[in-house]
């Protein structure tokens, strides 16, 4: 299944030298157009090192209020500064727009049948989709580059595009992939990883969503337009029947179990190595990340979750004051154990049964469970697979877009998608009766499902900040979990008066709304490249 995977990561090292980083300025010198370009196999090789660029395990979730790690962080807390230099996030993805960029003029040299090229030159255009994307959602209008560049080009001294002006782009590049690039069936096993069309189409309806509610929101543009997209491409991998939610336990999802084009649910994954004696990469985000509380869920997020009667806890009879740590669990969404540590779950080697959250670590006095395992613990590595698109997400971005165009959704919307994943956690289904009967907003329920559904998957503050409700959620304190006897009194905590875990009193947390719903450019780029105008508030 993965041998396809390690390929691209042996290849890619040796195609490192194929790109420069346009920030850098860096021409390219170091190939030659006589020696590469000859072949399909020369071009597939080329394509294999954008795949190292997709994302890995990280925490970014404690940019929200979802997640906490051992300290503050300057995000949440407001107190970031623009970087001296580029960063990562600046820098890695222009190194991607221009190996994207390459293969675009070079891949045509092959002389390879026009279908295959297009396949290939599809894949580029995905990936320049991509980093664009991720440029915009930080920083919104940046420089467009669309071709190589060296030292002398005029473009290194040209001003960034408008959000218009990349969105155009973006949006052009992927339905130039959807319509070239092969079906998930196509692909098989043999090429599972590689991106499909599907990819194509739901990473389109992800961008249009982000657009078309920052729009709305936030009052620019044009909110309908990227509204409308949305639904249309999410619809499309809907009619595609080349997806569906996996059949399995929702946990197994984020496990050996969940991977392969066998688990339809798979849109668009990051893949790893094959195992301890066939790899080429692993991640040790259980161990590294997760047991070490680098990334701890909140009381907020806990709290979000539905009890099986579809309620939330603030209305539901159901719920009921913890007085054990068990208690948390009783009559949830079956997707909280799911998603969270709790007593009698598998743990690690030397410690294999989980009791209760050490506080010397997490500090939320919760630990996140997904993508969990006590054999790649005690190996220190992993193999699971980062799950990058999902279906399930797919069908939240269909109902949120739906309602937020029309200003309302039909109870059948609501059965093809929000109800399909709360079957999933044992929660009663949503319809407009029941939540005009319980006093629910039909915006909060889907917001809440996808919070729910998606939780430590990246997303959060990304819909805080599309939503405009950053201002308004980031300054809250950071809540835990209820201060069970379970805990014992090794560590001393600040609790609140009905003895919740404060882990981070709301003055050091900030959100600035004229300022933090862009991020700064890096102030080294401005002094090379006086036309590009530093975020306002910077």
């Amino acid at each position: 299944m993965k041998n396809s995977l390690k390929n691209i990561l042996a290849i890619s090292a040796s195609f490192l030298f194929f790109t420069g980083c346009e920030v850098e300025r860096l021409p390219e010198t170091n190939i030659s157009d006589a020696t590469f370009w000859r072949s399909e196999s020369d071009l597939k090789t080329a394509n294999n090192y954008l795949y190292t660029f997709l994302p890995d395990f990280g925490t970014e979730d404690n940019w929200s209020d979802d997640a906490f790690g051992l300290a503050s962080n300057n995000i949440s807390d407001g107190s970031r500064l623009a970087p001296a230099t580029a960063t990562a996030d600046f820098n890695n993805q222009y190194l991607l727009i221009r190996a994207a960029n390459n293969i675009l003029e070079k891949g045509p040299k092959t002389g390879i049948v026009a279908a295959t090229l297009d396949r290939y030159l599809a894949e580029a255009r995905f990936f320049r989709a991509w980093g664009y994307f991720n440029l915009l959602q930080r920083y919104g209008g940046v420089p467009l580059v669309t071709k190589t560049l060296t030292d002398d080009s005029p473009e290194l001294s040209a001003g960034s595009a408008t959000r218009e002006e990349v969105l155009t782009l973006i949006m052009a590049d992927l339905d130039f992939a959807a319509a070239k690039l092969p079906t998930p069936t196509a692909l098989g096993t043999a090429d599972y990883g590689r991106i499909a069309n599907t990819a194509a189409l739901a990473f389109k309806a992800r961008v249009a969503l982000f657009e078309g509610t920052r729009a709305k929101f936030h009052n620019y543009g044009d909110s309908k337009k990227y509204l409308s997209l949305a639904v249309a491409a999410s619809k499309a991998v809907m009619d595609s029947k080349q997806h569906d939610l996996y059949a399995g336990p929702y946990f197994n999802i984020f496990q050996y179990e969940g991977e392969g084009r066998a688990n339809r649910e798979n849109v668009m994954v990051k893949q790893y190595g094959v195992s301890l004696t066939d790899r080429v990469t692993s991640h040790t985000y259980c161990r590294g990340i997760l047991e070490n509380g680098n990334k701890s869920p909140t009381k907020a997020l806990v709290d979000s979750y539905l009890m099986k009667d579809g309620l939330p806890i603030t209305k539901s009879p159901l719920y009921v004051k913890p007085v054990l740590s068990t208690d948390v669990f009783v009559n949830r969404d079956t997707r909280l154990s799911d998603d969270v540590l709790k007593k009698g779950d598998s743990y690690i080697f030397t410690n294999p049964v989980f009791n209760v959250s050490s506080l010397v670590f997490a500090k939320t006095g919760f630990t996140f469970r997904k993508y969990w395992n006590i054999v790649d613990w005690n190996n220190q590595a992993s193999f699971i697979d980062r799950n990058l698109i999902r279906y399930a997400e797919v069908l939240l971005i269909h109902a949120e877009a739906k309602f937020e165009l029309d200003g309302s959704i039909s109870d059948a919307d609501l059965n093809l998608t929000i109800n399909r994943l709360r079957k999933r956690g044992g929660v009663a289904e949503l319809s407009n009766a029941f939540a005009a009967t319980n006093g629910l907003l039909m915006r909060d329920e889907i917001r809440r499902e996808r919070r729910v559904e998606l939780a430590q998957e990246g997303f959060r503050y990304w819909d805080l900040i599309r939503w405009k409700t950053a201002e308004i959620e980031l300054p809250k304190p950071i809540l835990g979990n209820f201060f069970f006897k379970e805990f014992g009194t090794t560590v001393k905590v600040n609790l609140t008066a009905d003895n919740f875990i404060v882990t981070q009193a709301a003055s050091f947390r900030k959100f600035d709304p004229a300022r933090d719903y862009l991020w700064p450019l890096p102030i080294n780029e401005i002094a090379l490249n006086p036309s590009m105008k530093q975020n306002p508030g910077w």
